[in-house]
């Protein structure tokens, strides 16, 4: 038998453990549930030294900026990549962006690579879709620490699904432009995937470099 007091102890726990689970599933619904846009860099190597307008139109959330981005960054930008941010006057190697959208990304193809061989597979890859040492080695020192622990990585290089996604509006226009941006994938086993086909890039006058990422669950 329970006493009053006992009964009145344990509607209270109930009430109180009912209340904890309520505030949990605001809290659980308060989060943002899309993908995040991890470190897209913005490199410009114009000819000569010039002034360079970039505008980015991104369907999803922007959560960062580097520097601040005010309606477009406004820059000057010398041949070896050095930007002068015309905001700060401050100098910058890039332009960096992160966000959040709710991209659905299509994983039927690509290429599945051992966590311990990640590194190697990164440094081949990208030097042969035309990235330089100094940015494919910038890449992987970002993205190798969070996918070297995985037994295996699914990996695609986003083509058009990205661009779309997030519009880059350079003015002058350059006259070559690459935009890495991989999605990977967390393996506890392999898969068997189509290959993803893989150009090279050729960089011609005012170029254009991006790279960046984001991890599917």
């Amino acid at each position: 038998m329970f006493h009053g007091k006992n009964i009145n102890f344990l509607k209270k726990a109930i009430f109180s453990l009912l209340i904890l689970n309520i505030m949990a599933g605001i809290l659980i619904g308060c989060g943002d549930s899309g993908e995040a846009d991890k470190k897209p860099v913005i490199y410009l190597y114009p000819t000569k030294e010039q002034k360079i307008n970039v505008k980015l139109n991104y369907s999803g959330k922007l959560t960062c900026t580097y520097p601040e981005y005010k309606n477009g960054w406004q820059v000057t930008a010398k041949s070896d990549g050095t930007l002068i941010n015309e905001d700060d006057n401050k100098q910058y190697s890039y332009l960096f962006w992160e966000g959040i959208n709710k991209s659905k990304w299509d994983l039927s193809e690509g290429f599945v690579v051992k966590g311990e061989d990640t590194g190697e597979f990164l440094q081949q890859i990208l030097s042969k879709m035309g990235l330089t040492p100094k940015e494919y080695n910038e890449f992987i020192v970002y993205w190798l620490p969070q996918m070297k622990e995985n037994k295996y990585n699914l990996i695609k290089f986003a083509g058009k699904e990205y661009q779309d996604e997030a519009k880059l509006d350079i003015s002058p226009k350059p006259d070559s432009i690459l935009r890495v941006f991989m999605v990977y994938k967390p393996l506890n086993k392999s898969v068997k995937v189509k290959e993803q086909t893989i150009s090279s890039f050729e960089r011609k006058g005012f170029t254009v470099v991006e790279w960046g990422g984001t991890k599917v669950n």
